[in-house]
C-alpha cells in the first residue's frame, strides 16, 4: 500500500505496527485506487427489499437482517492507526506548528510515504490554507523537504463560506480528482459565516455536522484546523475552542499542546470513533520544520489473529488471486474453521476491513439469480 518514491526526512519512530504490502502482480488483481474510490457507505447497500413500513414517510429503515447482510466498503486508515475517512478537529494553540503539522499530513499522504513508521494510503490532497499565501507556502514545503515534490498535494489560499458554497468547491474539486483523500481547511473560523465571535452548540454542531456528511459521501478524510482556550482543563479535549457541539458532531479530534511555547517538544493527545486513544510525545526539528516522534505514552492494542481471516488468506494465492463460490463451497475449503454457511457470509461483512487492511482481501457478496455468491480478490494498491 506504500509506495515508497522519495526518502522522507521525517524521523520513523514506531508508535504501531507496519503494514505489510501486497506484492501480487497478477493481472486479476484490482486495484484499491479504481475500486474503492470515493464511495458512499449507503450507496452498496443491497436494495433487496423495500424500505420497513415505519409509518413515517420518506424514513429510510432497515431491518437488523438487512444491515447484517450488507457488505460496506472497507474502512482504509488514511494513515494506519492515525488517521481514518471520516472529520476531525485539530486543535492547537496560535502559532505552535498546526500549519506545519498538516502540510506534513499532507505531504505523506500525496507521497504515499509512512510516516513514523505509520502506513499511508497514497491520493490527492487538497490544502484550504486560508490564512497563508503561494509566497509563505513555497519557502514552508522547500525546507521542510527540500525540493521534493508531488502533483497529488494541492494548495488554496481562498475558498467560500461552507454557507456560500464551499461544499460545491470541494465536489468540483473531487470530480477532478477521484482519487481524493483528505482535505485540510486551515481554519475552521476561515469558512465560517460572516458574524459574531459567540456561537451556540447548535451552529456548532451545524458546520461540523455539514463536513462531516461531505466526508462521509466521498469517503474522504477532512481535518480542521482550530484553535484552543487559554482556560485550563483536566480534560484536554474540554479546551478546544467553542462548544461541546464542535467536539460531538466530530469524528475525532487532535489536541496539539506544549507546557512552554518556547519549547520545541509537544503532546498529541488523540480520541476518536475509528482508532484508540492516544498521547504522543513529539518534537519539532526547527531545522527542517517537522515534527519527529519521540515516544507514545501507550502501546497500542492489537487484536489477535482471527482463525476464520487466517484461512480465508490461504483460499487465495499470487497465482490464483481470485475466488467465487458459495457459502457452502468456501466454507468446505477452509481448514481448522468450524462455521455454518449461513454465518459465514455475515462473519465476513463484519470482518471485511480486517481481512482488506491485514491481509489485503477485498471480499463482496451478491445473489445473481436468488443464489448468494461470495466473492474474493486480492487486492494491489497503486
Amino acid at each position: 500500500m506504500i509506495n515508497e518514491q522519495k526518502k522522507m526526512t521525517v524521523s520513523d519512530s514506531s508508535v504501531g505496527a507496519d503494514a505489510k504490502q501486497p506484492l501480487c502482480k497478477n493481472n486479476e488483481i484490482i486495484s484499491n485506487q479504481k475500486q474503492v474510490g470515493n464511495l458512499q457507505a449507503t450507496n452498496n447497500i443491497e436494495k433487496t427489499s423495500a424500505s420497513v413500513n415505519t409509518g413515517v414517510e420518506g424514513l429510510d429503515a432497515k431491518s437488523l437482517v438487512e444491515i447484517l447482510d450488507t457488505t460496506f466498503p472497507p474502512q482504509i486508515p488514511l494513515i494506519e492507526d492515525f488517521l481514518y475517512p471520516g472529520t476531525y478537529l485539530f486543535a492547537g494553540a496560535p502559532k505552535l506548528g498546526k500549519s506545519f503539522f498538516m502540510a506534513q499530513i499532507g505531504f505523506h499522504i500525496s507521497t504515499g510515504t509512512p510516516i513514523w513508521n505509520h502506513a499511508v494510503q497514497k491520493g490527492t490532497v487538497l490544502y484550504l490554507a486560508l490564512e497563508d499565501n503561494f509566497a509563505r507556502i513555497q519557502k514552508r514545503l522547500s525546507k521542510m523537504f527540500d525540493m521534493a515534490d508531488t502533483d497529488k498535494f494541492f494548495f488554496a489560499i481562498e475558498s467560500k463560506s461552507l454557507n456560500e458554497g464551499l461544499d460545491l468547491q470541494m465536489e468540483n474539486f473531487i470530480k477532478d480528482h477521484p482519487d481524493m483523500k483528505l482535505i485540510i481547511i486551515d481554519t475552521l473560523q476561515k469558512i465560517r459565516e460572516v458574524g459574531g465571535d459567540k456561537y451556540s452548540y447548535a451552529s456548532d454542531y451545524e458546520i461540523i455536522t455539514k463536513l462531516k456528511s461531505f466526508a462521509d459521501k466521498y469517503n474522504i478524510g477532512i481535518l480542521v484546523v482550530h484553535h484552543t482556550r487559554k482556560m485550563e482543563s483536566s480534560d484536554t479535549f474540554d479546551m478546544i475552542s467553542g462548544t461541546q457541539g464542535l467536539l460531538g458532531a466530530a469524528d475525532g479530534a487532535f489536541v496539539l499542546q506544549k507546557e512552554k511555547r518556547t519549547e520545541n517538544k509537544a503532546v498529541l493527545d488523540i480520541s476518536g470513533r475509528d482508532q484508540q486513544d492516544q498521547k504522543l510525545h513529539l518534537k519539532f526539528d526547527v531545522e527542517r520544520c517537522v515534527w519527529d516522534l519521540e515516544k507514545a505514552e501507550t502501546e497500542l492494542w492489537k487484536a489477535p489473529p482471527d482463525p476464520l481471516l487466517e484461512a480465508v488468506s490461504r483460499v487465495l494465492t499470487l497465482e490464483n488471486p481470485k475466488w467465487e463460490g458459495t457459502a457452502t463451497e468456501l466454507v468446505a475449503l477452509l481448514d481448522g474453521v468450524e462455521i455454518a454457511a449461513n454465518v459465514i457470509t455475515r462473519k465476513l461483512n463484519v470482518k471485511a476491513d480486517e481481512l482488506y487492511n491485514k491481509y489485503h482481501i477485498r471480499f463482496t457478496s451478491d445473489h445473481p439469480h436468488g443464489q448468494r455468491r461470495i466473492i474474493l480478490q486480492l487486492v494491489e494498491e497503486e
